[in-house]
């Protein structure tokens, strides 16, 4: 096995991408791996073909992590290059059965295949070189441009457009694929620390109120599902709670009575003077997440929420929204391929993401992170994720919406053999044209 610039693929290459996924290199402004294990210590080449890594503790997520999508085997060459020098894709050089024949920054990338490629996984159905002689990826920003793409044949593939346009392409025979990952429903993550979800009431009045029958009725087609818990049903580890945020109006505004917030003349909730406001800030990187938001404005609106919908492009969304400790509330949702990462997100520990707020100040969810990172079988592991779903859910910590599609394709019926992993991304290293 080689990378494609002709440097072998030996267990030191491997060594030194394991080091750049735990750590980074600081000095070339390249972050680690977010959700690479925290236990991680070194690694080190026993021989040319056999890696022995070190951990801090026990560690069953480490072999499935490495297939996420961040843990791509880099040429040694090209991670000894500057980062602004990595940043110029004709330096890089990759493991894998296309190389890249030409790019043009927000507009192209142009791949083709490699002729001597023989060590694809054995779990696609093929393992020797690309059926097609290259692929080009062409950024189309308008969703009507890329459907005229693929109806007039100048594109096989087009990627997320709205589900509304989905029936109109399959009716004509056109074929969609749409993939869960492998990771967290798509909701609210609720920050315990904002008022008004310093309340538990309220956070799980906001559960309770929001109807995702509703929402998969207006919104989506038969291709989605309501959300069951924190994570996707597609985890081998989730488990069905359901009924600890099932749409419940009448039991919504017990909450809010309960909690002191009292409806007016006009059926808005107010406590001591002040309004019982919310901003519900649409994700930019799920395209349906406006659609979503303004549905939820609504059925909250009927509770007595005044609800405003703000919508924001990538850049300000991660400014404003996504990087200010203080936002109440945000849609997200996160992809993962081993359950035992979801304890580097729900709290501050080991650099976290912190998704409550809480930093380590609730040492119920501190201990279920502990018990999942730390367990030594996968039994026991499973039964601490359904313990944290519980904990989690009916502490109103999170508002699940949806199991997430977050990528949306529609392809020729010509284009077969195209696999997705497990973070949903598509893959044609097995994928041909029938003529």
């Amino acid at each position: 096995m080689t990378f494609s610039d002709g440097t072998a693929l030996d267990a030191a290459a491997v060594v030194t991408n394991l080091d750049y996924w735990a750590f980074g290199a600081p000095d070339k402004g390249i972050t680690p791996i977010g959700l690479f294990p925290k236990t991680y210590q070194k690694a080190t080449a026993v021989d040319a073909q056999t890696v022995e890594v070190t951990f801090s503790a026990p560690t069953l997520g480490f072999i499935p992590t490495l297939g996420y999508h961040g843990s791509i085997l880099v040429s040694p060459k090209t991670l000894a290059l500057s980062k602004e020098e990595q940043g110029d894709l004709d330096n890089f050089s990759g493991s894998g059965p296309f190389t890249i024949r030409s790019w043009a920054d927000g507009d192209d990338v142009v791949l083709a295949k490699r002729a001597d490629y023989t060590w694809g996984p054995e779990a696609i159905g093929h393992t020797g070189a690309p059926y097609l002689d290259t692929l080009t990826y062409k950024q189309v920003a308008e969703s009507s441009t890329r459907i005229g793409a693929l109806t007039s044949d100048q594109a096989q593939v087009i990627y997320n457009i709205q589900p509304s346009e989905l029936a109109g392409l399959t009716d004509r025979g056109y074929e969609v694929g749409l993939p869960r990952y492998l990771g967290f429903t798509n909701g609210y993550r609720v920050n315990v620390t904002a008022a008004p979800f310093d309340d538990v009431r309220v956070r799980q009045a906001l559960q309770h109120g929001i109807d995702r029958r509703q929402i998969l009725d207006t919104v989506y087609t038969d291709g989605w599902q309501a959300a069951q818990g924190l994570i996707q049903s597609n985890v081998p580890e989730a488990t069905d709670h359901s009924a600890d945020f099932a749409f419940d109006a009448d039991k919504a505004a017990a909450l809010l009575d309960e909690a002191g917030w009292v409806p007016g003349a006009d059926g808005k909730r107010t406590k001591n003077g002040q309004h019982l406001a919310v901003t519900l800030y649409a994700n930019p990187y799920l395209a349906t997440s406006a659609s979503i938001d303004e549905l939820v404005a609504q059925q909250l609106g009927t509770l007595g929420f005044t609800v405003t919908v703000q919508t924001y492009d990538v850049a300000t969304f991660g400014e404003k929204v996504k990087n200010d400790s203080t936002t109440p509330l945000y849609e997200i949702t996160r992809s993962f391929i081993d359950v035992g990462t979801v304890a580097s997100i729900l709290t501050s520990a080991n650099k976290g993401e912190d998704w409550f707020g809480l930093g380590e100040t609730d040492p119920t969810l501190n201990d279920l992170r502990d018990r999942i990172a730390r367990a030594t079988d996968l039994d026991t592991r499973a039964a601490a994720v359904d313990e944290l779903q519980t904990y989690v859910l009916q502490q109103g910590l999170f508002v699940p919406i949806t199991q997430i599609v977050q990528r949306i394709y529609v392809q020729s019926p010509k284009l077969q053999g195209v696999t997705y992993n497990g973070v949903a991304i598509a893959g044609y290293a097995a994928a041909y044209l029938q003529k």
